[in-house]
């Protein structure tokens, strides 16, 4: 079948919206029609060439839709269930899924470089060639395959535009307090870059019960929103020192739980100044991958948690029907994350919008 695919040539380019062809279903694989995609920055650094893909590549990879066709191995009766779609496929058995660490699977690492699918494909083609497939799924596109794993399904009344805000920056925030922090009732913590990952920890810290929640960034529609889901406390970085400010919001203790979703070099900093001894401190944020960044060693020191994580520890056969029960409940809020609805022919809009950071979620809608 064909159907159109935003699809990059090389690295700097504009996207250009092609038509591609996939053969048929592969087993234990499903078709998505696509509802919505949102514009992460992990896309936009494969086009800035930050990350190194092969090229031609559909990217997107923060998707829901609806299951259209089903692979040998998939019960039919899943066409026409809503889901939303994980990029992390995992094999199951490899040292890394047997430890309950899909994010590590050796299969998943080794392919994910590749651009291909999870049998090793490229599975879309268009009149140049085949096209390559970020993250397992190439999400910026009418159609998608993906493990039927990786499709989870939602409730039929959770609004796709949405539930594709769950795949990734939803999940990754809200992930690192739930499932990943120590967070516990009463417990301080701090969130630093109030994008649609950061805002996501926000509320997931608000909803752990934690007593005092900081916000930090450096533009204040993004603190405002920090205040709506929950932030008891904001700070522009620009104007006043978040560090003097933190702690004397903590009693100079330093803050029990610092989130860093900012992604720079003082943010990275400031978490690890910002944490009290014995406290922690989940690094979600990321640069690029051959930059050096460099601590005061005696902020690292008196028995603080440093960890690095992607994905929010997801389990999403757990945690996106989870996520969409709070928000149908009116307990996680995702409307005002959207900040702009663009067809597919208008998606390189959304990326310029990215760039200039005046989007928290812009997000293409096919439906």
């Amino acid at each position: 079948m064909a159907f159109r695919a935003a699809v990059l040539a090389a690295p700097g380019e504009k996207l250009t919206i092609e038509s591609v062809e996939i053969d048929r279903v592969p087993p234990d694989s499903v078709l998505v029609r696509m509802g919505a995609a949102g514009i992460c920055h992990t896309d936009l650094e494969v086009i800035e060439g930050q990350l190194a893909y092969p090229m031609p590549i559909t990217l997107g990879h923060e998707g829901a839709g609806t299951i259209a066709e089903v692979g040998d191995g998939v019960d039919p009766a899943r066409i026409g269930e809503k889901v939303v779609l994980s990029w992390n496929p995992h094999c199951g058995t490899c040292p890394a899924c047997e430890r309950g660490e899909a994010i590590l699977c050796a299969r998943y690492l080794a392919l994910g470089p590749q651009a291909v699918d999870f049998t090793g494909q490229t599975r879309l083609r268009c009149a140049t060639g085949a096209v390559h497939t970020m993250f397992f799924m190439a999400a910026f596109a009418e159609y998608a395959v993906v493990t039927a794993g990786c499709a989870v399904t939602i409730p039929a009344e959770m609004p796709l535009d949405r539930a594709c805000l769950l795949g990734c920056g939803v999940m990754t925030g809200h992930g690192a307090v739930t499932n990943v922090s120590g967070i516990r009732p009463g417990d301080s913590a701090m969130v630093i870059g109030c994008g649609a990952v950061g805002l996501a920890a926000v509320q997931a810290a608000r909803l752990a019960g934690a007593s005092t929640v900081i916000a930090v960034d450096r533009h204040d529609p993004k603190l405002d929103l920090a205040l709506e889901y929950g932030a008891t406390h904001v700070i522009n970085s620009r104007r006043h020192d978040a560090l003097a400010l933190a702690r004397r919001l903590t009693g100079g203790t330093g803050v029990d739980c610092v989130v860093e979703s900012a992604g720079s070099l003082s943010a990275f900093r400031l978490s690890t100044e910002a944490c009290r001894p014995g406290g922690e401190i989940i690094w979600l944020g990321k640069l690029g991958v051959d930059e050096d960044v460099t601590f005061r060693w005696g902020a690292l020191m008196q028995e603080k948690r440093i960890r690095r994580n992607s994905y929010g520890n997801a389990r999403p056969s757990r945690d996106f029907p989870a996520l969409c029960r709070q928000y149908l409940d009116g307990r996680l809020k995702l409307d005002t994350l959207v900040t702009g609805r663009i067809p597919l022919e208008r998606i390189n809009e959304g990326f310029d919008l990215l760039r200039q950071r005046q989007a928290i979620r812009t997000v293409v809608v096919f439906e």
